[in-house]
């Protein structure tokens, strides 16, 4: 079966690139920027012929070159197309909300408006955030459209969300929707909190902990989300949203602590707290009983086997890593 990604270069993409391949599949993959060092691709580390024979990659940027991209769609006819690309990074995204809205509202409502003519798309997965609820302060929520966003990049994915459920509505478009918890494993980028937390301990670099680390997510690992999202693009009813998440929630404070102790380091002498970045909210805790009753998945990695084998990836590049900017670019 054949597969378009859009967004391969990100993390999750990445993964979900290396799942299918290593499953046999045919699989495309674009991107709006050329591929980056191969320890951010997954799909390069075992170097199989499956690697060199059933994936491809074109650089296109979903911004500016939709015409491009309708003719690669078109000519390869895929059956499923998985969509990770977003500008992310919330905190960044009051800085220049109009970056947000294009990327994640503006040129997707056009790319779907082309895309629902395709009468060989069987199955289009729109993998978008828990963001789009806000806090979930009163515990475990389901599934639901019930959104309160509080950021510009909450809002526009918000708003994306909105836009595809009316193409549902309206002409059946083959939409399913996933909202993954905090997800973080290998090849992650070293910005986010999990990497960089090692980082921090194999360096001795100080860690700043925005408003102490107060607020709580569930994290679950990419190989597991990339298992599930599988199971829901094959059998899902189109329509339908899915959240994929462990069952259990952490302080950021206590997965810091917990990489210190698996990394021997005293965290007192990395961390340093930080002012609360503006608009976080405080808790997202996503309820994946559906998932687990309708598809029976459930999660391979706990979170220690999951930060260990996070911190041997990191452990492994350390020299590399020592030589790159662990900080968010902004790219347009």
């Amino acid at each position: 079966m054949s597969f378009l990604i859009i967004g391969s270069n990100s993390f999750s993409g990445s993964n979900f690139v290396k799942y299918l391949i290593d499953l046999g599949h045919i699989v495309y993959g674009v991107s709006r920027s050329t591929e980056p060092n191969s320890v951010f691709l997954p799909y390069k580390w075992n170097n199989s012929k499956n690697q060199v024979h059933n994936f491809e990659f074109k650089e296109i940027n979903l911004n500016h070159d939709l015409d491009k991209l309708m003719q690669y769609i078109d000519e390869k006819k895929p059956k499923y197309i998985i969509n990770f690309a977003a500008q992310g990074m919330v905190a960044e995204s009051w800085n220049d909300p109009l970056h947000w809205y294009k990327t994640n509202l503006i040129s997707q409502v056009a790319f779907h408006n082309e895309l629902k003519n395709c009468k060989y798309l069987e199955k289009y997965l729109h993998v978008t955030t828990p963001e789009v609820y806000g806090t979930t302060d009163n515990g475990w929520i389901k599934e639901n459209i019930n959104f309160n966003p509080s950021t510009p990049y909450a809002v526009s994915r918000a708003a994306c969300d909105m836009h595809l459920k009316s193409f549902f509505d309206a002409y059946s478009f083959p939409v399913v929707f996933t909202r993954a918890a905090n997800v973080y494993g290998p090849g992650q980028q070293l910005y986010r909190i999990i990497p960089r937390t090692i980082l921090s301990c194999l360096t001795g670099k100080a860690l700043y902990l925005h408003g102490g680390g107060t607020s709580v997510r569930a994290f679950v690992h990419i190989k597991d989300v990339a298992k599930a999202s599988l199971s829901i693009l094959h059998h899902a009813p189109i329509g339908t949203s899915w959240h994929i998440s462990s069952n259990k929630g952490y302080t950021i404070r206590k997965i810091v602590e917990k990489i210190c102790d698996l990394t021997n380091v005293n965290f007192s002498k990395i961390v340093k707290m930080d002012n609360e970045r503006l608009g976080k909210d405080q808790t997202y805790l996503l309820d994946s009983t559906s998932l687990r009753k309708e598809f029976d998945w459930s999660e391979e990695y706990s979170l220690e086997k999951g930060l260990i084998d996070t911190i041997k990836w990191v452990s492994d590049n350390l020299d590399l890593f020592k030589t790159l900017d662990w900080n968010y670019i902004h790219k347009i």
